[in-house]
């Protein structure tokens, strides 16, 4: 496996969840309102969840035809996570485009937002043990929601209207926090969708629990490389704004979080007092990164990133060596090395 075979994958699986995906968005809304719906999902994205769903069913037998609906249905539930992320955030640019909140404004958004949420079981009817992943999805929903609150009660400062917050907000946060955190927010689905594409092919427990393990640390490396790009990455090759994290004053960044374990305790204070800010402007950003880069917090995220890939490949070797096992190995090191 090359990265061009990758790429032409990648590209296969967009062609054929594309037309699903615009039947889920349109089918029974008013057509005036088709560009609100879609905005989101078309405008771009690597399409790795449903990529994950797909070769995990046919490498363990399944059909293309068997996955397809399933598969959108994951796309538009991963989009629907980034709705109500962007308006948490308060972010403004996601994949180079302006987000759905910041084109079309709040209420608009989030009314949307409930709309996707129907649209992922729209068309349960067409799945292969629909009951079961059914299931399987509405669980993941709930997890993403406990890990996006968390994500939020890691924030040190800011939501003073929002008395939920003032009052469970975290003032320390461990290593075990971080990891309970990303594995609800970003694992869980991506976990999801190896499982979907497993349970519509038919796989038995033991191939199950091997694919649940690989989406499982697959999940938790993608955020780990997320929250290295979010404070290391290129604006104009990631899509969206550089220091977001710090921001937002998030110590739920592993970056972050590493670098406040090895900071002198004055460096430290120093770099806890711009987290602390009112309002962070690019110049904070850029001290903290300079408080950042003179640690070994990169280096120390990208080796727990790499534990977690291999990890993945562990359980890959458990299961079926065919092409879509090269296709989910590459994956894996897609992930660990990605720059957008």
């Amino acid at each position: 496996m090359n990265h061009r075979e990758f790429k032409k994958f990648l590209q296969y699986v967009d062609k054929k969840i594309t037309p699903p995906i615009k039947q889920l968005r349109t089918s029974g809304v008013s057509k005036n309102n088709h560009e609100l719906v879609q905005y989101q999902v078309l405008t771009g994205g690597k399409r790795i969840r449903p990529a994950l769903a797909i070769a995990s069913c046919l490498m363990l037998g399944g059909k293309i035809k068997d996955i397809i609906y399933p598969a959108a249905s994951i796309e538009v539930l991963h989009n629907f996570t980034l709705i109500i992320d962007d308006i948490v955030d308060h972010s403004i640019l996601r994949r180079k485009e302006p987000t759905c909140w910041y084109k079309f404004g709040k209420s608009i958004a989030q009314v949307a937002s409930i709309d996707y949420g129907a649209a992922i079981f729209q068309e349960a009817r067409r799945w292969k043990r629909s009951g079961d992943l059914c299931y399987i999805l509405a669980v993941t929903m709930k997890t993403i929601v406990d890990g996006e609150i968390l994500d939020i009660l890691f924030e040190q400062i800011g939501r003073k209207d929002e008395p939920f917050i003032q009052r469970n907000r975290y003032k320390e946060i461990k290593e075990k926090d971080y990891l309970a955190m990303i594995s609800k927010k970003t694992a869980s689905l991506i976990e999801a969708s190896c499982l979907v594409g497993g349970i519509v092919a038919g796989a038995r427990e033991s191939q199950i629990k091997h694919l649940k393990n690989y989406g499982f640390n697959l999940g938790m490396a993608f955020q780990i490389r997320d929250d290295i790009l979010d404070v290391f990455g290129k604006e104009d090759v990631l899509g969206k704004e550089i220091g977001k994290d710090i921001k937002e004053r998030k110590i739920g960044n592993v970056v972050v979080l590493l670098t406040l374990e090895e900071l002198s305790s004055f460096d430290r204070k120093r770099f806890l007092n711009i987290l602390n800010k009112k309002s962070i402007n690019r110049n904070d950003v850029k001290n903290a990164i300079g408080f950042i880069l003179k640690t070994k917090s990169r280096e120390k995220a990208y080796e727990m990133g790499e534990q977690y890939i291999i990890q993945a490949k562990n359980s890959l070797n458990k299961l079926p060596s065919n092409k879509w096992n090269d296709i989910l190995k590459y994956m894996a090191d897609f992930v660990a090395k990605r720059e957008r």
